[in-house]
């Protein structure tokens, strides 16, 4: 059986997060997820040339799914990386925190850290 992927760790952390009704895990679960969603989105097209747009709206594709675009798939290093960036995000922005005397807000940024690196098991 192959291991579960990082974004499939980070879903299931996610899930119980949810049940457990920790906000902190929620909101660090969900922007890493974002982040990842970011990193995996192919540029924009072009705009459509003139007379392929729908009648209803000027520059709009018509049609099901006519402005659905696949996703570029990551590797999980790179996944991986992306958890690794937001986890040391947010410890540089608990230590500025920290020395700018508020303590609250860097325990939590702190928290949202090991959050990521234990769901996506990396070390800090």
């Amino acid at each position: 059986m192959q291991a579960p992927t990082v974004r499939e760790r980070l879903r299931q952390a996610l899930g119980e997060a949810l049940k457990a009704r920790d906000s902190i895990a929620v909101s660090a679960l969900r922007s890493a997820l974002g982040a990842i969603d970011n990193a995996s989105a192919v540029p924009a097209s072009p705009a459509p040339v003139a007379g392929a747009s729908s009648p209803h709206f000027a520059g709009t594709a018509a049609g099901l799914g006519a402005a659905e675009t696949e996703r570029r798939g990551l590797t999980e290093d790179e996944a991986r990386a992306i958890v690794r960036a937001e986890v040391t995000e947010r410890q540089a922005a608990a230590a500025d925190y920290e020395r700018a005397g508020n303590m609250d807000r860097a325990g939590r940024l702190r928290r949202e850290a090991d959050i990521l690196a234990s769901a996506v098991a990396i070390e800090t």
